[in-house]
């Protein structure tokens, strides 16, 4: 569904469909800075200082390699024989679980982190829902020497327990957010009314392609390098050419904004975002302002936020980044969803076909995968999907949902 933009501009002012959005921080009709005035100095700081440090080599250098010595870079891309011929069609994985701590966000969390010492900032402050970007956070503050707080919703710290523990291990102190739904949304609020407090030596590390310019446009280009290798790699084992769709779990979207961000410009493959059926914003949402930024959100008549339900705590934001609200309505990408129930199933199909137990994010894009494999998605097609994150964090929610017991705390998010 194309989710009706205002009417301000259709492309980025570089050109390119996912480019420079320029001062406004606008792609097309949504994205944008909607901040209290407190805020606009530490947004336009943050702005000057990403513009001089992605343009530096140094910076590029430095980033890169401690992804490459530190990381894990390049990450592979893995050809899915037995679930290829289960399916019908050709699978291939991007395996961004692969990267130290277990998912993507540790491509955000270093680049910022870099960023926060080169702007003279000693702190670093997150939210986070499924845990796996405050863990990336505290693993980058113990990396740099700095201190980290991370805001997470008191619902998510239940059903997260392991990763809370290993944020503290590592030295990060977690808060947990008793505040709303008490989940993702909830600890977002809290993460920035505690920047607004502390801006002058706090860097506000966002986990996503959210929140008010220029930070959607940070993390698409920290996360940029999850595409740029996945084209490249998908060339190698397709004689040349791409896959016919790219396929990436879409919450508030960073793991697929840096997966499309390399083919959206240099292929004509589709590109799919898949949202969690109770979250999604794209779907069911309608214009309007949350978290600093214009972009479609789940709401009432009134304006008022609505809940977003999942049983992945990732997934469980009632908006989207404005970039995904914006490529939808453009016809570059198409969103679509997957249910609590396919969910399950295509975690253990993963599982059992493949030996890879995949994040429950994750879970969604191979999901939709499954059910449209010779439907939507014609019979023999390549695939590729970004297995954006590993399991080992849901796998006791997933037993005990598979034993038909909910955790006690961990109502759909």
């Amino acid at each position: 569904m194309a989710v009706p933009a205002a009417d301000d501009g259709s492309s980025a002012p570089s050109g390119r469909i996912m480019g420079d959005p320029g001062p406004t921080g606008r792609f097309g009709g949504f994205g944008g800075r909607f901040v209290p005035e407190s805020l606009v100095p530490a947004c336009q700081e943050l702005e000057a200082a990403f513009r001089s440090a992605w343009a530096d080599p140094a910076f590029h250098a430095e980033f890169e390699g401690i992804l490459s010595s530190y990381g894990g870079r390049p990450t592979p891309v893995t050809e899915c024989a037995r679930l290829s011929e289960h399916l019908g069609v050709r699978v291939l994985l991007k395996r961004e679980d692969l990267t130290h701590t277990g998912s993507h966000k540790l491509n955000n969390v270093v680049g910022q982190a870099l960023l926060a010492r080169r702007m003279g900032k000693s702190r670093l402050i997150a939210e986070t829902g499924a845990g796996q970007h405050g863990v990336a956070t505290a693993t980058a503050a113990a990396l740099f020497g700095m201190s980290a707080v991370v805001y997470m919703g008191a619902v998510d710290t239940e059903r997260q327990a392991l990763n809370v523990f290993r944020m503290e291990l590592l030295g990060a102190e977690v808060r947990p957010v008793h505040s709303g739904s008490r989940t993702l949304k909830d600890a977002v609020n809290e993460a920035m009314r505690a920047w607004v407090a502390s801006v002058d030596d706090t860097h506000y590390c966002l986990g996503s392609v959210m929140g008010p310019h220029p930070y959607p446009w940070i993390v698409r280009e920290l996360q940029r390098i999850v595409g740029d290798e996945a084209r490249e790699q998908c060339r190698v084992l397709l004689d040349g050419a791409d896959p016919d769709l790219v396929v990436a779990c879409v919450g508030g979207g960073s793991n697929a904004a840096g997966t499309f961000a390399g083919f959206a410009d240099a292929t004509t493959s589709q590109l799919v975002g898949v949202e969690a059926e109770g979250g999604a914003a794209l779907t069911v949402g309608i214009p309007g302002v949350l978290h600093g930024m214009r972009s479609a959100l789940l709401q009432d008549e009134a304006g008022q936020i609505l809940e977003a339900t999942s049983i992945s705590a990732g997934l469980d934001y009632p908006g989207i980044g404005p970039e995904h609200a914006h490529l939808a309505d453009v016809g570059r990408a198409r969103y679509e969803t997957a249910s609590d129930a396919e969910v399950l199933d295509a975690f253990g199909l993963l599982a059992r076909t493949e030996g890879i137990i995949p994040a429950l994010e994750s879970a969604h894009a191979l999901a939709w995968v499954a059910r449209e494999a010779g439907r939507g998605i014609p019979t023999g097609s390549t695939v590729l999907v970004t297995l954006s994150g590993r399991g080992d964090k849901d796998v006791a929610q997933v037993r005990d949902l598979l034993a038909g017991q909910r955790p006690e705390d961990g109502g759909d998010r």
